[in-house]
Protein backbone atom coordinates (compact mmCIF):
# COMPACT_ATOMS: atom_id res chain seq x y z
CA UNK A 1 0.00 0.00 0.00
CA UNK A 2 1.84 2.73 -0.55
CA UNK A 3 1.22 6.26 1.09
CA UNK A 4 0.39 6.76 5.01
CA UNK A 5 -2.62 4.56 6.09
CA UNK A 6 -5.22 6.84 7.71
CA UNK A 7 -6.72 5.14 10.93
CA UNK A 8 -9.56 6.77 12.97
CA UNK A 9 -9.54 5.46 16.71
CA UNK A 10 -12.82 4.72 18.41
CA UNK A 11 -13.32 3.80 22.44
CA UNK A 12 -15.09 4.84 25.06
CA UNK A 13 -12.41 5.66 27.72
CA UNK A 14 -10.06 8.96 27.12
CA UNK A 15 -6.99 7.77 28.53
CA UNK A 16 -6.91 4.26 26.51
CA UNK A 17 -8.12 6.30 23.15
CA UNK A 18 -5.62 8.92 23.61
CA UNK A 19 -2.89 6.25 24.22
CA UNK A 20 -3.42 4.85 21.17
CA UNK A 21 -3.71 8.31 19.00
CA UNK A 22 -0.55 8.91 20.47
CA UNK A 23 1.35 5.60 19.79
CA UNK A 24 -0.33 5.50 16.16
CA UNK A 25 1.31 9.26 15.56
CA UNK A 26 4.52 8.94 16.62
CA UNK A 27 4.65 5.69 14.06
CA UNK A 28 6.11 6.04 10.44
CA UNK A 29 3.47 5.58 7.86
CA UNK A 30 0.11 5.91 9.86
CA UNK A 31 -2.28 9.04 9.70
CA UNK A 32 -4.57 9.56 12.58
CA UNK A 33 -7.51 11.16 10.62
CA UNK A 34 -10.28 10.89 14.14
CA UNK A 35 -10.97 9.88 16.84
CA UNK A 36 -14.08 8.64 18.53
CA UNK A 37 -16.13 8.20 22.27
CA UNK A 38 -18.61 5.62 21.18
CA UNK A 39 -20.60 4.02 18.20
CA UNK A 40 -22.22 7.29 16.73
CA UNK A 41 -19.61 9.10 16.51
CA UNK A 42 -17.44 6.80 14.96
CA UNK A 43 -20.30 5.87 12.14
CA UNK A 44 -20.26 9.80 10.95
CA UNK A 45 -16.41 10.05 11.48
CA UNK A 46 -16.00 7.21 8.86
CA UNK A 47 -17.73 8.62 6.17
CA UNK A 48 -16.28 12.00 6.99
CA UNK A 49 -13.12 10.72 7.03
CA UNK A 50 -12.97 7.55 4.66
CA UNK A 51 -10.49 5.58 7.02
CA UNK A 52 -8.11 2.81 5.75
CA UNK A 53 -8.35 0.97 9.35
CA UNK A 54 -10.88 1.54 12.27
CA UNK A 55 -9.54 0.43 16.13
CA UNK A 56 -13.08 -0.47 17.44
CA UNK A 57 -13.72 -0.78 20.77
CA UNK A 58 -16.43 -2.90 21.31
CA UNK A 59 -18.20 -2.27 24.63
CA UNK A 60 -19.21 0.78 24.56
CA UNK A 61 -22.69 2.47 25.92
CA UNK A 62 -24.81 3.45 23.31
CA UNK A 63 -24.40 2.02 20.31
CA UNK A 64 -21.61 -0.32 20.63
CA UNK A 65 -18.79 -1.83 18.38
CA UNK A 66 -20.73 -4.16 16.56
CA UNK A 67 -23.55 -2.11 15.63
CA UNK A 68 -20.88 1.00 14.49
CA UNK A 69 -18.74 -1.53 12.33
CA UNK A 70 -22.28 -2.68 10.78
CA UNK A 71 -23.59 0.56 9.83
CA UNK A 72 -19.87 1.73 8.72
CA UNK A 73 -19.65 -1.31 6.40
CA UNK A 74 -22.88 -0.72 4.73
CA UNK A 75 -22.37 2.92 4.27
CA UNK A 76 -18.99 2.82 3.08
CA UNK A 77 -17.59 3.52 -0.52
CA UNK A 78 -15.28 1.30 -2.13
CA UNK A 79 -12.63 0.33 -0.79
CA UNK A 80 -14.42 -0.15 2.84
CA UNK A 81 -12.55 0.34 5.81
CA UNK A 82 -10.86 -2.90 7.25
CA UNK A 83 -11.77 -2.92 11.06
CA UNK A 84 -9.39 -4.26 14.08
CA UNK A 85 -11.76 -5.06 17.17
CA UNK A 86 -9.61 -4.00 20.33
CA UNK A 87 -11.26 -5.92 23.35
CA UNK A 88 -10.20 -7.66 26.85
CA UNK A 89 -11.02 -10.91 25.99
CA UNK A 90 -9.73 -12.76 23.81
CA UNK A 91 -12.81 -15.31 24.14
CA UNK A 92 -15.63 -12.46 24.04
CA UNK A 93 -19.15 -13.28 22.64
CA UNK A 94 -18.94 -9.44 21.42
CA UNK A 95 -15.74 -10.09 19.07
CA UNK A 96 -17.51 -12.96 17.24
CA UNK A 97 -20.33 -10.69 16.98
CA UNK A 98 -18.02 -8.30 15.25
CA UNK A 99 -16.60 -10.70 12.95
CA UNK A 100 -19.63 -11.66 11.59
CA UNK A 101 -20.58 -7.98 11.13
CA UNK A 102 -17.48 -7.78 8.93
CA UNK A 103 -14.51 -7.02 11.23
CA UNK A 104 -11.17 -7.93 9.70
CA UNK A 105 -9.87 -9.29 12.99
CA UNK A 106 -9.13 -8.43 16.37
CA UNK A 107 -6.41 -7.46 18.73
CA UNK A 108 -6.27 -7.02 22.88
CA UNK A 109 -6.06 -4.23 24.21
CA UNK A 110 -3.11 -5.54 26.47
CA UNK A 111 -1.00 -6.08 23.35
CA UNK A 112 2.32 -4.15 23.48
CA UNK A 113 2.90 -0.95 21.08
CA UNK A 114 4.85 -3.74 18.86
CA UNK A 115 1.91 -5.72 17.87
CA UNK A 116 -0.27 -3.03 17.59
CA UNK A 117 1.28 -1.29 14.75
CA UNK A 118 2.12 -4.40 13.13
CA UNK A 119 -1.38 -5.43 13.33
CA UNK A 120 -2.48 -2.02 11.92
CA UNK A 121 0.22 -2.41 9.10
CA UNK A 122 -1.00 -5.69 8.13
CA UNK A 123 -4.28 -5.26 7.90
CA UNK A 124 -4.14 -1.20 5.73
CA UNK A 125 -1.83 -3.24 3.71
CA UNK A 126 -4.91 -5.65 2.59
CA UNK A 127 -4.28 -8.91 5.06
CA UNK A 128 -8.04 -9.39 6.09
CA UNK A 129 -7.21 -11.28 9.12
CA UNK A 130 -4.91 -10.77 11.51
CA UNK A 131 -3.85 -13.78 13.64
CA UNK A 132 -5.97 -16.30 11.74
CA UNK A 133 -5.54 -19.09 14.61
CA UNK A 134 -6.90 -17.27 17.34
CA UNK A 135 -9.72 -15.76 15.82
CA UNK A 136 -10.31 -19.75 14.54
CA UNK A 137 -10.34 -20.41 18.08
CA UNK A 138 -12.68 -17.75 18.94
CA UNK A 139 -15.49 -18.55 16.37
CA UNK A 140 -14.55 -22.57 17.22
CA UNK A 141 -15.68 -21.48 20.95
CA UNK A 142 -18.94 -19.86 20.08
CA UNK A 143 -19.91 -21.84 16.83
CA UNK A 144 -19.70 -24.57 19.24
CA UNK A 145 -22.47 -22.93 21.45
CA UNK A 146 -24.43 -21.80 18.39
CA UNK A 147 -24.47 -25.68 16.24
CA UNK A 148 -27.43 -27.36 15.68
CA UNK A 149 -28.00 -30.63 16.50
CA UNK A 150 -28.60 -31.93 12.59
CA UNK A 151 -25.58 -29.16 11.47
CA UNK A 152 -24.26 -29.47 8.15
CA UNK A 153 -24.91 -31.72 5.41
CA UNK A 154 -21.91 -34.36 5.08
CA UNK A 155 -20.37 -35.53 1.61
CA UNK A 156 -20.62 -32.07 0.49
CA UNK A 157 -20.69 -28.47 0.75
CA UNK A 158 -23.90 -27.01 2.97
CA UNK A 159 -26.92 -25.15 0.23
CA UNK A 160 -25.99 -22.12 1.16
CA UNK A 161 -22.54 -22.93 -0.52
CA UNK A 162 -23.67 -24.43 -3.31
CA UNK A 163 -22.90 -21.43 -5.67
CA UNK A 164 -18.98 -22.05 -5.06
CA UNK A 165 -16.86 -24.40 -7.02
CA UNK A 166 -15.02 -27.34 -5.53
CA UNK A 167 -11.79 -25.38 -5.62
CA UNK A 168 -13.69 -22.31 -4.33
CA UNK A 169 -14.84 -24.78 -1.35
CA UNK A 170 -11.25 -26.18 -0.52
CA UNK A 171 -9.86 -22.88 -0.06
CA UNK A 172 -12.61 -21.63 2.08
CA UNK A 173 -12.53 -25.08 4.38
CA UNK A 174 -8.84 -24.80 4.41
CA UNK A 175 -9.35 -20.59 5.25
CA UNK A 176 -11.28 -21.51 7.86
CA UNK A 177 -9.20 -23.57 9.36
CA UNK A 178 -6.66 -21.07 10.03
CA UNK A 179 -4.35 -21.76 7.24
CA UNK A 180 -2.76 -18.53 5.66
CA UNK A 181 -2.59 -18.25 1.62
CA UNK A 182 0.69 -19.41 1.57
CA UNK A 183 0.39 -22.48 3.50
CA UNK A 184 -3.39 -23.46 1.27
CA UNK A 185 -0.95 -22.23 -1.86
CA UNK A 186 1.64 -25.09 -0.68
CA UNK A 187 -1.07 -27.38 -0.02
CA UNK A 188 -3.05 -27.24 -2.91
CA UNK A 189 0.37 -26.85 -5.42
CA UNK A 190 -1.52 -23.37 -6.54
CA UNK A 191 0.08 -20.19 -6.35
CA UNK A 192 -1.01 -17.20 -3.39
CA UNK A 193 -1.96 -15.32 -6.44
CA UNK A 194 -4.66 -18.15 -7.06
CA UNK A 195 -5.48 -18.82 -3.61
CA UNK A 196 -6.41 -14.97 -3.59
CA UNK A 197 -8.47 -15.29 -6.73
CA UNK A 198 -10.57 -17.89 -5.33
CA UNK A 199 -11.29 -16.18 -2.15
CA UNK A 200 -12.12 -13.23 -3.26
CA UNK A 201 -14.63 -14.93 -5.82
CA UNK A 202 -16.13 -17.25 -2.70
CA UNK A 203 -16.35 -13.78 -0.79
CA UNK A 204 -17.95 -11.83 -3.81
CA UNK A 205 -20.53 -14.99 -4.37
CA UNK A 206 -21.37 -14.85 -0.61
CA UNK A 207 -21.83 -11.54 -0.55
CA UNK A 208 -18.83 -10.92 2.47
CA UNK A 209 -16.55 -8.40 3.26
CA UNK A 210 -13.61 -9.70 5.18
CA UNK A 211 -12.01 -12.86 5.50
CA UNK A 212 -13.08 -13.09 9.34
CA UNK A 213 -16.53 -13.24 7.45
CA UNK A 214 -15.39 -16.54 5.80
CA UNK A 215 -14.11 -18.17 8.54
CA UNK A 216 -17.43 -17.74 10.34
CA UNK A 217 -19.92 -18.88 7.55
CA UNK A 218 -17.70 -21.88 6.82
CA UNK A 219 -18.24 -22.96 10.34
CA UNK A 220 -22.39 -21.80 10.91
CA UNK A 221 -22.61 -23.58 7.65
CA UNK A 222 -21.18 -26.97 9.00
CA UNK A 223 -18.33 -26.79 5.94
CA UNK A 224 -16.11 -26.99 9.11
CA UNK A 225 -16.63 -28.37 12.38
CA UNK A 226 -15.39 -26.96 15.33
CA UNK A 227 -12.14 -29.12 16.77
CA UNK A 228 -12.20 -30.72 13.73
CA UNK A 229 -8.91 -31.16 11.51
Amino acid sequence: MTGSVKVLVVDDQFLIRAGLVGLLRAAPGIEVVGEAGDGDEAVALAAETRPDVILMDIRMPGTNGITATTRILAQAAEPPPRVLVLTTFDLDEYVYGALRAGASGFLLKDSGPERLLAAVAAVGGGDALFAPSVTRRLVEAFARQAACPDGGAEGGPPPDLAALTGREVEVLKLIARGLTNADIAERLYISEATVKTHLNRTMSKLGLDSRAQAVVVAYESGLVTPGAR
